[in-house]
């Protein structure tokens, strides 16, 4: 299961909306063959890993990281394929919450006289998937929000000049999470005082979408995009029924607190610059007021802290349950 997570790791970016999926087939004779979900059309995870293995995988064990699919959508149904193929054995991280798959591909393994174990690697297996697990459980991408910022909480100087807070090696990471996710978004007034392009620079992947919310000039380097007007719950429903899955925000100091306040911020990634703006004039991570008293604190769970470069990469999700 670790190197088919591995597999899903290596292709995290290019499948949406399906989801990023790896699997490993071991022969009866010790051979392995890879296998990983391709662009959307192509071969789910499953099935790359059969046609990798051959005749190979008659008598074989296979690992998953999700439950194989037994609906018919643009690709056919993998257990029926894993069936055919003669696998004795199937590994799988997690269930599929998808309510077109939800336990039925499990079941139909097992009716077809396939040993299966669930829950290998499970913890961490769900971590991977995540994003996706979030999108099919409530219909909304898996929201990310990116930051950077001086040790005293800055994120711009006064005069609005915020290039660049962070080391070359932190900017390049934060490259990696935009190939990473499906989509990205900032506000209009990011747009028209920035001018981004937005897309990924320095490292392998591919541009996400780019969403604006507000309108912006029909020259803005970020077209083509969305341009969103309403509600972020209302929108983040049209985003994940239009496929997105894992979305960055990128926005100033305005769009990034809308989202925080609001409860919709699945995953903080902070990088924090050795660096210090020396006074109270700077912008703050958060525009308007904050909590009025320690007891409304926000607090959330540190899932990773590294360095990049000479800055530190945080990364914060909310408390399960708030």
């Amino acid at each position: 299961m670790d190197r088919a997570m591995a597999n899903a790791n290596s292709v995290r970016g290019t499948t949406a909306p399906n989801p990023w999926v790896g699997a490993v087939i071991l022969s009866k004779d010790g051979e392995v063959f890879d296998g990983a979900t391709r662009p959307v059309g192509g071969a789910h995870a499953e099935r790359s890993a059969l046609e990798a293995a051959g005749q190979a995988a008659h008598g074989a064990t296979l690992a998953t990281t999700l439950e194989p699919c037994c609906h018919t959508g643009r690709t056919e149904p993998c257990v029926d394929h894993i069936i055919e193929a003669g696998v004795v054995r199937v590994l799988i991280g997690v269930s599929d919450p998808d309510p077109q798959v939800a336990g039925g591909g499990i079941n139909a393994l097992r009716d077809s006289g396939i040993e299966v174990v669930e829950g290998v690697r499970g913890p961490s297996v769900t971590a991977q998937l995540d994003p996706y697990l979030h999108h099919r459980r409530t219909g909304r991408p898996w929201v990310v929000l990116k930051m950077a910022l001086t040790l005293d909480g800055r994120t711009a100087a006064p005069d609005g000049s915020s290039q660049w807070i962070t080391s070359e090696e932190a900017r390049l990471d934060g490259h990696a999470l935009r190939a990473r996710c499906d989509a990205i978004l900032v506000g209009a007034g990011t747009v028209r005082s920035d001018d981004p392009s937005l897309t990924v620079r320095g490292v392998p992947g591919t541009d996400p979408q780019r969403i604006v919310l507000g309108q912006i000039p029909a020259d803005a380097a970020v077209h083509p995009c969305w341009e969103m007007h309403g509600e972020l719950e209302i929108l983040l429903e049209q985003m994940g029924e239009a496929g997105v899955v894992d979305l960055l925000v990128e926005g100033g100091a305005n769009v990034a607190a809308e989202f925080h306040r609001k409860g919709i911020v699945n995953e903080y990634v902070l990088y924090v610059a050795p660096a210090l703006m020396g006074g109270d004039d700077g912008r703050p991570l958060f525009s308007d007021s904050g909590s009025a008293t320690m007891s409304d604190l926000w607090r959330g769970e540190l899932r990773d802290i590294r360095k990049v470069g000479v800055d530190l990469r945080i990364e914060v999700r909310p408390i399960k349950g708030d």
